[in-house]
């Protein structure tokens, strides 16, 4: 490989290419789609699988298959007002609400990590008797509490690494990434995190690099059974499972309803909650939009409710001082009752 077909790759997020040959593969070897692709073929293939994916999932497909045409110089089949026209028909027959990741919320923080803090104190003195017991809930409750208050994506959390993480004790963290998902020009972007109190994203992750013995590379990594640290990272893949284990473990009732989304969203509502404005939590997140930041959070009943009631407390009563007769009292009911 060269250095432009380099610099090409890097270019773009590895995801991304991941997706879009994950597109391509699925409308040769899947559908049996031929390519290069007519518009008329892109509209059956959408037609095909309307009713079994999304309509997210259909427009990524789209974007792989674009992308396929545009970078072998064909003509793109996917910009045709017919395939505009199918996909919005599409999605006036098969609309359905987008499922959010269920949040953790801070109580939950708080149950999870505390269990974590049991099975800390319940591990061997001696790291060598035991040390997947020793390691294990050290590095889960950093990336827990790092996670949540920074409001990570998995892909953020599973790419730090120690050389890029500048720790101040007790006052806060600063890390660096190269390049995350809001960042589409690639110029990379910091992130603080403060020390806290109590459930401390700071102290946890100083805990995890001691006793890890960590000193360069990646951040979080595979732990095995015999407790050695695996040389590279974690994917971004692998968080789903993790979280879910690890509240299976704790204890936590329906597990397998959390997602990767679920610390970024569960810190949303928690920031939204405790009085902090649009901006300044889009800011420290990282949305670029009010759109992407409004998936995120979400106005729950009892506070809906004490919305509105704060509303009609706060407006006159229109029938509080008006006279009986003319609110339809006893003699206006009396006619009522003549007349039927």
């Amino acid at each position: 490989m060269d250095r432009v077909e380099l610099y090409l790759g890097l270019a773009e997020r590895q995801n991304t290419r991941r997706s879009y040959a994950s597109a391509i593969r699925h409308f040769e070897l899947e559908w049996h789609g031929l390519l290069p692709a007519t518009p008329e073929a892109v509209a059956r293939y959408l037609a095909d699988y309307a009713t079994t994916l999304s309509v997210n999932t259909l427009k990524a497909r789209l974007a792989g298959l674009s992308r396929w045409h545009v970078d072998h110089g064909f003509p793109d089949p996917t910009k045709s007002p017919h395939i505009a026209r199918v996909l919005k028909g599409i999605r006036a027959a098969h609309n359905t609400a987008e499922r959010q990741a269920r949040p953790v919320e801070l109580l939950l923080l708080q149950r999870v990590s505390a269990w974590l803090d049991g099975q800390i104190a319940n591990s061997p003195e001696k790291p060598e008797q035991a040390p997947s017991q020793s390691l294990r809930p050290v590095r889960d409750q950093a990336m827990l509490l790092l996670g949540f208050w920074r409001g990570f994506r998995s892909d953020e959390l599973t790419r730090l690494r120690v050389e890029n993480v500048v720790v101040e004790s007790g006052i806060g963290l600063t890390c660096y990434l190269p390049h995350s998902k809001g960042d589409r020009e690639i110029t990379g972007r910091t992130f603080r995190c403060p020390a806290l109190s109590r459930l401390c994203p700071v102290a946890a992750y100083e805990r995890w690099l001691a006793v890890s013995g960590i000193a360069s590379g990646p951040v979080f990594r595979r732990i095995d059974r015999w407790g050695r640290l695996a040389e590279t990272g974690l994917s971004a893949g692998s968080i789903v499972p993790w979280l879910r284990l690890l509240f299976a473990n704790a204890g936590i009732e329906a597990p397998q309803t959390y997602s990767s989304h679920s610390l970024r969203r569960g810190f949303a509502g928690w920031a939204q909650s405790s009085g902090w404005e649009l901006k300044e939590l889009m800011e420290y997140v990282g949305w670029r939009d009010v759109k992407s930041a409004m998936r995120y959070l979400e106005t729950s009943a009892l506070g809906l409710q004490a919305r509105f009631e704060e509303g009609l407390g706060a407006s006159p009563d229109p029938l509080k001082d008006t006279p009986t007769e003319a609110r339809g009292g006893p003699k206006h009911m009396g006619r009522l009752r003549r007349v039927k």
